[in-house]
């Protein structure tokens, strides 16, 4: 077995068990964010919760680094999982490999393909917005001139930013704030694009069967 299928096997036994270990970090964040006067013990627990779920990131990016055999080129032809390894959060970006999937299978356009790509996309907008509304909230409730007070306040906030609508009624004004403003609005961007973008081939090749399907006119 050569380095690639011993990492795509690796791959597919890993996925599920470390897309838990993701939700477990984003429990144990939020947790942490949204109940700060916890006991100093529960803080603590939930605090090693976090570091737990990120090793068992780190294993897993350790692992695949040594059996794709390519060394530092891993970090630059896979930047997508040193992103995630960075901010575990990030992980259900990892959709974009079922986007290239539909479209390595454009001659194959299939119904239930199509709809797990956009059904992924809802789902992955959702932990983004539900993490960048913690990030934020954790960031800008207390600093000063800040319009986002509430978590209420950070998950309309996020809505608004992920959708690319940008009412503008609230806004970060920390550094912090800011940063994770940027990056959600380039996720924003790339999942909307995955998901028009697989529709729009999806009745494309639809509509172009059908015509293949007519009788040709006298």
């Amino acid at each position: 077995m050569n380095d690639d299928s011993r990492m795509r096997s690796w791959e597919r036994r890993t996925e599920i068990p470390l897309f838990a270990a993701s939700l477990l970090f984003l429990t144990s964040y939020a947790v942490r964010v949204l109940a700060p006067d916890l006991s100093r013990v529960w803080l603590d627990f939930w605090l090693a919760l976090t570091a737990v779920s990120w090793a068992c990131f780190a294993v897993d990016y350790g692992v695949r680094l040594r059996l794709s055999g390519r060394g530092v080129r891993f970090i630059v032809t896979r930047w997508l999982d040193t992103v995630v390894l960075v901010l575990p959060l990030l992980r259900p970006l990892r959709m974009v490999r079922v986007y290239n999937a539909v479209q390595a299978r454009r001659d194959q356009p299939t119904l239930p393909l199509y709809a797990r790509v956009i059904t992924y996309a809802g789902m992955t907008s959702v932990l983004l917005g539900f993490a960048a509304s913690l990030a934020v909230y954790q960031a800008e409730r207390d600093a000063p001139g800040t319009t986002i007070r509430t978590f209420g306040d950070a998950a309309w906030w996020a809505c608004s930013t992920l959708t690319t609508v940008g009412y503008g009624d609230v806004a970060p004004v920390t550094p912090q704030g800011r940063l994770v403003a940027a990056a959600l609005m380039a996720c924003g961007l790339a999942l909307l694009g995955a998901v028009t973008g697989s529709f729009s081939s999806w009745l494309l090749q639809i509509f172009t069967r059908e015509d293949e399907k007519k009788p040709p006119e006298a």
